[in-house]
């Protein structure tokens, strides 16, 4: 196999890496890939290795590739033929210094976009292969620190910012304070039973940006919805166990949010903007389809606006562009609908270049961004090619339909100076539909 060597880059150590592989043996390491090999994958792998021709058109797909001017260590194949090509060769007679490497390449240089799918002229998915190599070295205890820890928090909490019961309920209290100010006679909705929607946010909402649920309640309630919000966090859009390989507790996840919502009896579960859940946990847990529909926010404000439920008072002044996010759009095709909303709300709207299910990552969703502070600048410099998409808009504000990407975005901007804003769909939203009068008796 041709070696690829990149770029030197500052060393530092990454306890979760480095001591997790200093435990390992190469007997530990065959049994383990053994195990998932025969066990734990399906026809696909083969299919997809024995398939593969090495033609390298993926390589113009990934932003990492483009971001490091082209340089073919980031080619997505290099990655394949790194990782999983390797240990099939050798039959999972690997170093632990191998799955060192391995980890860093799988959890670092690949953010599972999918874009490299859209490229291959065989739509060999790169990202289920990658997720094969997270979870081998998940198993075998190399993974990067920082989002180990969040994970472990699953396992406790079920959600990843450790929020108990009390703090939750807290919380939603708060926003419900905050939007009587606008609707005095608005609810949060707390374990109602038999509502159409079941509300279900990211944990990181009501940790860092708790706004957004008080803002989605006005939009619901001008609605007229019938809606409720789970009373325990553990309904938890987010997943970073399904990130980190831990298929065990990712299921645990998945299989509470499911549960939760056929306890309530509800009829559809709306997912903010990451849909983890969408299509993942319903698989490993063995269910052909979920038990109960899911609803991506963006479709469900696109149909309140198209059935007339919501009407626009205003249109947002300043020009738009829109960050197509790879789970959003790649993996659920709802770019249309963001921009028949886009276009209902804001008075210009400027397309990023390439747009759709060809834009670029920012390194967030299930990118290096979750890995730790210490990797930020490897997110970065994957990102350089996102801030130049960013920067030939000309424009200051950039919405972002998930919250993953939000915090993505916010970064790139940071480093690159680009001095834009990053705002929500549903922030747009709020801001322009028309809102019932509040009548305050004196």
């Amino acid at each position: 196999m041709a070696q690829f060597v990149k770029k030197p880059e500052k060393k530092f150590v990454d306890i979760g890496l480095d001591e997790g592989a200093a435990t390992l043996t190469t007997d530990m390491i065959q049994q383990v890939i053994s195990r998932v090999l025969k066990g734990e994958t399906s026809a696909y792998l083969k299919a997809y290795v024995d398939t593969c021709v090495s033609c390298g058109l993926c390589s113009e797909a990934c932003h990492y590739y483009l971001s490091h001017d082209k340089d073919p260590y980031y080619a997505p194949v290099v990655k394949v033929k790194q990782t999983i090509w390797e240990i099939l060769k050798k039959k999972g007679k690997v170093s632990p210094e191998f799955i060192k490497k391995a980890s860093e390449i799988a959890q670092t240089e690949c953010d599972l976009c999918r874009r490299c799918a859209m490229y291959c002229p065989f739509g060999i998915d790169i990202a289920d292969i990658i997720l094969i190599v997270r979870w081998i070295c998940y198993i075998l205890g190399v993974t990067p620190q920082y989002i180990q820890d969040i994970a472990n928090s699953y396992s406790v909490t079920m959600n990843q910012m450790w929020i108990k019961e009390d703090e939750w309920i807290n919380s939603l209290q708060q926003q419900e304070e905050e939007a009587q100010n606008e609707i005095a006679t608005l609810r949060i909705p707390v374990d109602k039973e038999g509502a159409d929607i079941m509300y279900s946010v990211i944990s990181p909402r009501p940790e860092f940006r708790a706004q957004f649920i008080y803002k989605a309640a006005v939009i619901m309630d001008t609605a007229g919805v019938n809606w409720t919000m789970p009373a325990a966090p553990g309904p938890d859009n987010s997943d970073m166990t399904m990130y980190t390989g831990d298929n065990e507790i990712m299921s645990r996840v998945k299989k509470t949010h499911f549960e939760t919502a056929m306890r309530l009896k509800v009829k559809k579960i709306l997912i903010s903007e990451c849909d983890s859940i969408y299509d993942i946990g319903n698989k490993w847990l063995g269910w052909k389809w979920y038990p109960i529909e899911i609803v991506n926010s963006i479709e469900f404000y696109y149909e309140l606006l198209r059935d007339g439920k919501i009407s626009i008072a205003k249109k947002f002044e300043e020009p738009v562009t829109l960050h197509d996010s790879c789970n959003v759009d790649k993996g659920s095709a709802l770019y249309k609908m963001a921009r028949y909303l886009i276009n209902a709300t804001c008075k210009e709207f400027v397309e990023m270049h390439p747009n759709r299910e060809h834009s670029y990552c920012c390194c967030a969703g299930a990118g290096v961004i979750n890995c730790g502070p210490h990797w930020n600048m490897k997110q970065m410099h994957g990102s350089k090619i996102k801030a130049r998409q960013l920067a030939a808009t000309n424009v200051e504000t950039v919405i972002a339909p998930c919250h993953s990407c939000y915090g993505g975005l916010e970064d790139v901007i940071r480093h690159y100076k680009l001095g834009m804003n990053v705002r929500f769909l549903s922030d747009i939203l709020y801001e322009c539909i028309e809102k019932p009068r509040v009548v305050i008796d004196v």
